[in-house]
């Protein structure tokens, strides 16, 4: 796998956020490894208001350090009451110990396991530009409207509305299961720690995302 370092997170006010793959969204792998499998069921789902949906979905953590897209799938696919185990979605995603090639692969595997739905999605070039921020509102909105978990492969360091930092220079997979203010802030499931619920803006989110690609 290429090492790729990238420049912190930053709004799409002209700061850069790193580089990714070329040919498509790269392989995603953490440096520092979970020890152990965790399943948390997550409450129901937050009441619903005008612009805001946040979809009931089992939460997964990691067990290690390159197995952060077989979390994430499975999160997402849990939105559709479906639970295959994370070795299961990694088998099918062909993850090995440098991580899972491509976004291509979860949302293949997505699509086989929930029946279909998914694309991929890739925001090419160092930084999302506008039209880029716009798509990823509109597909997070619609997915999550059709009770889609999303699935996200990022890279470098994320920047949530608390001001929390989530540094992943090799790559990372998340998962979305919700929006609010109409998509303007989204909701992450972080398969690296059980805690890691936050919400993220949509710019923040496309950068994050840029030189990868998710699929929903």
């Amino acid at each position: 796998m290429n090492s790729i370092v990238r420049r912190s997170l930053v709004s799409v006010a002209g700061l850069m956020v790193g580089a990714g793959g070329v040919a498509g969204p790269a392989i995603a792998v953490q440096a520092a490894p979970i020890e152990s499998r965790t399943v948390v069921a997550v409450p129901p789902p937050e009441p619903s208001g005008e612009g805001k949906r946040v979809l009931e979905h089992d939460y997964e953590r990691q067990p290690n350090g390159y197995y952060c897209a077989p979390a994430a799938t499975s999160i997402a696919v849990s939105t559709q009451g479906k639970d295959p185990s994370q070795k299961e979605i990694a088998q099918k995603l062909g993850t090995t110990v440098d991580g899972t090639k491509s976004v291509n692969d979860t949302t293949r595997v997505l699509n086989e396991v929930t029946g279909g739905g998914y694309e991929t999605t890739e925001i090419k070039g160092a930084t999302a530009q506008p039209e880029h921020v716009d798509k990823l509102r509109a597909d997070v909105v619609e997915a999550v409207n059709a009770k889609r978990g999303v699935v996200a492969n990022t890279i470098g360091t994320g920047l949530d509305t608390d001001g929390d930092r989530h540094p992943f220079p090799d790559g990372h997979y998340v998962s979305v299961v919700g929006y609010r203010d109409g998509g303007e802030e989204m909701k992450v499931a972080d398969p690296y720690d059980p805690k890691k619920h936050y919400w993220m803006e949509d710019e923040k989110l496309a950068d994050w995302i840029a030189e990868r690609g998710y699929s929903s």
